[in-house]
């Protein structure tokens, strides 16, 4: 195992895409996005996705310079079209744009259309955060979960992430998937010669399987109620957008990497001080957080959303990104074929 400190694999992400003529805009938002997630233990939606996204752009799926256009037809309801952007990218920008009309309004909502893979959805919906907003975001994906009684999956993992300031330059964040693991998960416990746990996955048939080589699906959190709230979510971002939903939408590893994915996001950015003052918005959110924290437990401590990933990011800034030995042969094919170098920690 080898470490990288945060910073160099934020500049190594971003000169390489720069070097294969991704705009500087969408570099740096992949860069923070892949390395902020890494820093916070989420590992399936870090730098690892550095080689996809790569190959996305080279082969023409993610547009490497877009043209963002905004819509208002209400105002405080705008859409993106991302010019099939980079997810990430185009997830940024939402944020940026539409943050002013949530401080001038109370509220907005923008949803984004003809975008990509997100990454990891509080990436983008943590932005909100240095507006004082609370943001709730969600996300559509290629068709994953297994339909309650059924054999194949028709919804995706369809992510949702809440997000909120808190006193003492602390936050509230949520970041969930429908599914009990991710896609992404699930292939680096394959590529670790790993088996699942039970009831994460199933085969061909729609029937648990704890080999994740005969996975097809991935069980929904929640049996039918995580299923549901996929359809929701999947209701909010492409029948919204008027983008491919459910089966219509192209796998993410599986089409060509020149093909376009149209996928959608929506976001609802929301002022703390709609009811409430702010002062005493964050100062109740840290409260409630701080009570949960020392309600009393059989086996672990009760924990609230993001604390492990902020265990996760005070380690890691201190140790550096974990880097196994097939992600390191990654990096290093990438940093030769384009002459830039990727410093690990000693």
């Amino acid at each position: 195992m080898k470490f990288v400190e945060y910073d160099q694999i934020y500049n190594f992400i971003k000169k390489v895409l720069i070097k294969n003529k991704v705009n500087t805009y969408t570099s740096s938002s992949v860069a923070k996005s892949l390395s902020d997630a890494s820093l916070r233990g989420i590992d399936s939606h870090g730098i690892r996705l550095l080689n996809h996204y790569l190959n996305s752009f080279i082969q023409g799926r993610k547009n490497k310079n877009p043209k963002f256009k905004f819509t208002k037809k209400f105002p405080t309801i705008i859409s993106l079209d991302a010019n099939h952007a980079s997810g990430i990218a185009a997830g940024f920008k939402a944020i940026e744009y539409s943050s002013k009309y949530a401080k001038k309004y109370g509220m907005c909502g923008v949803s984004v259309f003809n975008s990509s893979h997100p990454g990891a959805l509080s990436s983008i919906t943590l932005e909100a955060i240095k507006h004082k907003l609370i943001c709730i975001g969600f996300a559509n994906a290629d068709n994953l979960i297994l339909s309650p009684g059924g054999k194949r999956a028709y919804f995706g993992t369809n992510p949702i992430s809440i997000v909120a300031p808190m006193s003492n330059n602390s936050f509230y964040c949520l970041d969930m998937a429908m599914s009990k693991i991710s896609w992404n998960k699930l292939m680096i416990i394959k590529d670790n010669n790993h088996k699942l746990n039970k009831d994460e996955a199933a085969d061909k048939n729609g029937i648990a399987t704890l080999l994740p080589n005969r996975a097809k699906s991935l069980l929904p959190i929640g049996d039918y109620k995580g299923f549901a709230l996929a359809s929701a979510i999947e209701m909010m971002c492409s029948i919204y957008s008027g983008m491919p939903f459910g089966i219509n939408i192209d796998k993410m590893f599986e089409a060509p990497m020149s093909k376009k994915r149209k996928l959608s996001q929506f976001y609802i950015l929301i002022r703390t001080d709609g009811v409430v003052t702010h002062k005493k918005f964050i100062r109740n959110l840290k409260q409630m957080s701080d009570q949960v924290r020392k309600e009393p437990f059989v086996k672990n401590k009760i924990m609230m959303p993001n604390d492990i990933q902020q265990k996760n990011l005070i380690l890691r800034k201190k140790k550096g990104i974990p880097v196994d030995i097939s992600l390191s042969k990654v990096f290093d094919t990438i940093a030769n074929k384009n002459n830039i170098k990727l410093k690990y920690l000693d």
